[in-house]
């Protein structure tokens, strides 16, 4: 018996979606590799990876291979696998967030946040002002200037923590203060974020917006005042009953309280990534859950959603699209602004409150580091229509030279130092031990 027409067009489908995720995950694992033998993180190499696969490199190199292995008649089906996995990532990333550091040099990290808000914020939204009109782009300039700010102002707590476990600074004063500054300056970020998807998203109609900004604040009430203690009760009691591990019915209770908190924010009109973090950030405090989430659900996301999320995020960047030397004038300016207001602001906010010109040196270049949390926000800017595929670029282009020179320069600032001595010994006693 012959196979149905549909059954035939959905064996199609799954054989060119299963190639591509081969082809994605062997890539990701291969420049991550590539990545660590040339003393970056990781996942600088995944996102590299991710990059070569679009447009600007394979694309361009064999437009033939790419369009075969990322058929655009698929490609709604990498946008929401890609989507999903986004969403159990800022839930882990949500998890991840030690608000306790806020208690550690309170005052020093609260002033570098605030000012590696204010000043690439500031920058960057004269940056827009300038750039709409000299790039002739259509919609609104407002919506756009508030976007290329919030843009400057992410700092990527993923990959800063990864390098300073790496250079073993992440138990010096100078990590405690980094993380903690991050740690607001991301809570900061994703609320501005947030507030500006909510902007656009009611059309600026004041009614609109009070009403969505009003829901945005109830479901935070609820998140905070009934569901945190609800899941903090649920969770002591699980996690010790099956000793230190997540049950299965367990494991598929948190999932399906992710997703319906990202479908609230969705419907809400914030996007369901807000919904994801917000879960995991209430349960910020719950080591033993957090472990056993972890066990369960951080190698699969790592291994599998965010490669997928960095190819897509690659295939939308298309350096075919930068004709001209003012969209690369821009696209410098992009990167200037951002370097300057980030790593300026808070090297020149450490200096204000006693750190050493060097260690305040070392908090600017990691306070700078963009990433994966960049690259979020971008497609959220992409996705409302704020940003043309030309700014998409620029914007990618900032995100990955900031990651990319964070370890190089962190490595020339801590020549001579004795956070250098700490890590060399590390070096010498972990030799010994083999």
């Amino acid at each position: 018996m012959n196979p149905s027409p549909a059954s035939a067009s959905i064996e199609h489908v799954m054989l060119i979606v299963t190639i591509q995720l081969v082809v994605i995950i062997a890539s990701a694992r291969l420049f991550g590799a590539l990545a660590r033998r040339l003393g970056q993180p990781s996942v600088c190499g995944e996102i590299a990876a991710g990059l070569i696969l679009g447009p600007s490199m394979l694309g361009k190199l064999s437009p033939e291979i790419s369009a075969r292995i990322f058929d655009p008649s698929v490609g709604q089906i990498l946008a929401v696998v890609s989507q999903l996995g986004l969403v159990l990532l800022m839930f882990l990333i949500g998890m991840e967030f030690d608000f306790g550091h806020l208690k550690e040099n309170r005052g020093t990290a609260l002033w570098i946040s605030v000012v590696g808000i204010v000043a690439p914020f500031v920058l960057g939204f004269g940056l827009g002002e300038g750039m709409h009109p000299a790039l002739q782009l259509t919609g609104s300039p407002l919506h756009f200037s508030l976007f290329m700010a919030a843009a400057m102002s992410i700092t990527a707590i993923p990959v800063l923590g990864r390098i300073m476990i790496e250079m073993n600074i992440h138990r010096t004063r100078i990590g405690a203060l980094t993380i903690s500054a991050a740690a607001v300056n991301d809570a900061i970020g994703w609320i501005i974020v947030a507030l500006i998807t909510a902007i656009v998203r009611s059309t600026f109609d004041p009614a609109k917006f009070a009403v969505m900004i009003g829901e945005v604040l109830v479901y935070g009430l609820v998140m905070v005042l009934v569901v945190r203690p609800a899941l903090r009760k649920w969770a002591t009691g699980h996690v010790r009953k099956h000793t230190g591990e997540l049950s299965l019915n367990g494991f598929a209770a948190i999932l399906v309280m992710v997703y319906v908190s990202a479908m609230i924010t969705n419907l809400i009109g914030i996007f369901s990534i807000f919904g994801g973090f917000a879960m995991g950030a209430i349960l910020f405090d719950q080591v033993e859950l957090r472990k056993a989430i972890l066990t369960r659900l951080n190698d699969f996301v790592t291994v599998f959603f965010l490669p997928v999320f960095f190819t897509y995020t690659g295939l939308r960047t298309d350096m075919g699209s930068m004709h001209g030397t003012l969209l690369w004038g821009c696209c410098a300016l992009v990167l200037m602004t951002a370097t300057l207001g980030k790593f300026g602001g808070c090297m020149v906010a450490a200096r204000a409150c006693g750190v050493s010109l060097r260690e305040s040196a070392m908090i600017g270049a990691l306070m700078n580091t963009r990433g994966l949390m960049e690259l979020i926000v971008i497609n959220i800017g992409y996705d409302l229509g704020i940003i043309p595929k030309t700014v998409f670029f620029m914007l990618v282009f900032m995100a990955v030279a900031t990651t990319y020179m964070t370890s190089p320069l962190l490595g020339t600032l801590l020549q001579g130092t004795a956070y250098m001595a700490d890590r060399s010994a590390k070096r010498v006693s972990s030799v010994a031990k083999v």
